[in-house]
């Protein structure tokens, strides 16, 4: 790719680092606003014009998510790649760039967790990109500030879409951007110059409730109330009496229950081209019973969706080892055949975000059958007690069921989500 037309904001980005007026930028607001691809582009471009034989670094949630989004990406822009000489070394999570009379190392970093200030520790750096900043822990970023300290010349570059007005991100930098010496663009999609009209209405029905606001109005806001609200309010637009005929295959996932919470399981089908997510089963028991006779209810279940349904995977609460261990020769003894997995378990926020998006798409179906799923849906709600976005679990509430089917679905949101980017036909430089 190539940049034939840039927003106003985006010249900003490729021309403030060329002056002593600022010693950082922040580009935060709305997903597809153009703002990480100029952004990195600007990064490079910078460091190659003012450095030789320095190291830099780029900083992402995880390792892999930077490549994904930064590296990739970087590989693929005309502007950096007809000039210079562009080589990963993922062994060793380095790029290397060459040319113009000059070479330079960016080190790629994953803060992904408290310890993670760790791996960036002893290092000198001329400059930081961090991507999706407001992922990262305060220790990481803070800590890869630090080894930029001694380089008169360094820079930082920060992007991100909003989350709440209380991250320590937006309170201790954009509230204080000027303080910190940072210039701050704010984008939506609109300063995406490469986006169609068509395309962003298409976009705007990508996300619901606080996820609208946050990565299409592009504000930094508190999650509150309830948290499937298009479901609870209009139920019986996403309900069914049987399932779709397409249904190509399902999976089964299961949360065990304990200290009151019930054991749920939900049968999810997807249809031809994984075009749309249908709750098809559940199982649902909140009382005490023995592990054999969890064991037995399991395979019924089990069973019963397999008569109707292509059923080969089963993903179980991983927390629970001896449970699991336990249905699992249960399986053998009683020959079900089912490939039975510990769930993913990843982080519920992104899982709610990936429900309410289906939802927004009406690609999420239920069958009527599925009551204590269905009630789940309509009365899941946020922890008003907590700064995070945290769906509420005081016992009140049914978030066992909706536990299982984030881990019947986990596997394929990646591949489901695609769908609907494909389906929008935006440019690939758009979506990063």
């Amino acid at each position: 790719m190539t940049f034939h037309k840039l927003s106003k904001k985006q010249k900003v980005v490729f021309k403030w680092c060329y002056k002593d007026d600022y010693k950082a930028i922040i580009c935060d607001g709305a997903v597809r606003s153009g703002k990480t691809i100029c952004m990195i582009t600007s990064f490079v471009l910078w460091s190659m014009k003012r450095f030789d034989g320095a190291t830099f670094g780029i900083c992402g949630k995880t390792v892999r998510s930077a490549e994904r989004n930064i590296i990739m990406p970087l590989q693929s822009i005309v502007d950096i790649t007809s000039h210079f000489k562009v080589t990963y070394t993922r062994s060793v999570n380095l790029l290397t760039i060459e040319g113009a009379g000059h070479k330079n190392y960016f080190y790629v970093f994953g803060g992904k967790d408290e310890s993670s200030y760790m791996l960036i520790q002893g290092i000198t750096l001329s400059g930081v990109f961090f991507d999706e900043v407001a992922l990262m822990p305060r220790s990481f970023v803070e800590q890869a500030i630090t080894r930029t300290l001694s380089v008169g010349q360094a820079k930082l570059w920060f992007n991100c879409n909003p989350d709440n007005q209380f991250h320590w991100f937006y309170t201790e930098w954009i509230q204080k951007a000027k303080d910190r010496n940072a210039l701050h663009l704010h984008f939506l999609m609109s300063d995406n110059p490469i986006l169609s009209p068509a395309q962003l209405e298409a976009a705007e029905q990508q996300f619901t409730g606080v996820f609208h606001d946050r990565y299409i109005k592009g504000l930094w806001v508190s999650a509150e109330g309830v948290i499937y609200k298009q479901f609870a309010d209009n139920t019986k637009d996403y309900l069914i009496d049987k399932a779709p005929d397409d249904i190509m295959y399902c999976t089964i996932g299961f949360d065990f229950g304990g200290n009151g919470s019930a054991h749920a399981g939900i049968c999810t089908g997807f249809t031809k081209g994984l075009k749309k997510v249908s709750v098809l089963e559940e199982y649902y028991r909140k009382e005490i019973i023995t592990p054999t006779q969890l064991e037995n209810d399991i395979i019924t279940f089990i069973r019963k969706c397999q008569r109707k349904y292509n059923v080969y995977d089963i993903y179980f609460d991983s927390a629970e080892t001896t449970l699991i261990r336990g249905v699992k020769t249960a399986l053998i003894k009683n020959k079900v055949s089912i490939n039975p997995h510990n769930a993913r378990k990843t982080e519920v926020l992104g899982r709610i975000r990936f429900t309410n998006q289906i939802m927004s798409q009406g690609r999420f179906l239920v069958a009527k059958n599925c009551k204590h799923f269905i009630k789940a849906m309509q009365s899941a709600v946020w922890d008003s007690k907590q700064l995070k976005d945290v769906r509420l679990d005081d016992g009140n509430y049914n978030i066992d069921s909706l536990d299982a089917f984030e881990y019947s679905v986990e596997p394929l949101m990646k591949d489901i989500i695609a769908v609907s980017y494909t389906h929008l036909t935006l440019p690939t430089n758009s979506l990063v």
